[in-house]
């Protein structure tokens, strides 16, 4: 029996423009799940979906012949435009520029599941930058410093 068979499982972050905080608890109430929703319209799987004041993490299944920058461009402006629709008090939020993204082995995916559902107690001694230098290193990804929170 021919086919295609795939677990393509990534752990996708990304900042707000500025690492400004306007995520609070109760735009991500709203803004998580709406994620989640524009991931299974796209063909994906949100896992979960969490972050904190300034950036969001997410761990979704995409399909094998799904470009992840096209996800990545429609979640980015529907959120966004979601939040300028809900929030007038936000007008000048917006999304940073570019994502990190991470392969993740299914046999890890509880693990970075649970980093993502920990993610306020983990803010409390790691900002954001760290955070995305430790992952960008521990996954072996050449970067230049200077682009890191541009």
């Amino acid at each position: 029996m021919a086919g295609t068979y795939s677990q393509l499982l990534l752990h996708i972050v990304f900042a707000t423009k500025h690492r400004e905080c306007w995520v609070d608890g109760s735009l991500a109430e709203r803004l998580y799940p709406y994620m989640g929703g524009i991931i299974r319209a796209e063909g994906g799987v949100a896992y979960n979906i969490g972050g904190v004041e300034d950036h969001v993490h997410l761990l979704i299944r995409w399909k094998p012949d799904g470009k992840l920058s096209d996800l990545m461009r429609i979640v980015k402006s529907r959120s966004s435009r979601l939040v300028h629709e809900t929030r007038k008090g936000l007008a000048e939020f917006a999304w940073q520029e570019g994502y990190s993204a991470f392969s993740v082995s299914y046999s890890n995916r509880d693990a970075v599941d649970r980093y993502i559902a920990n993610q306020a107690e983990h803010h409390k001694t790691m900002d954001y930058r760290s955070e995305l230098l430790r992952l960008l290193m521990a996954h072996s990804i050449d970067f230049e410093e200077r682009y890191i929170c541009d």
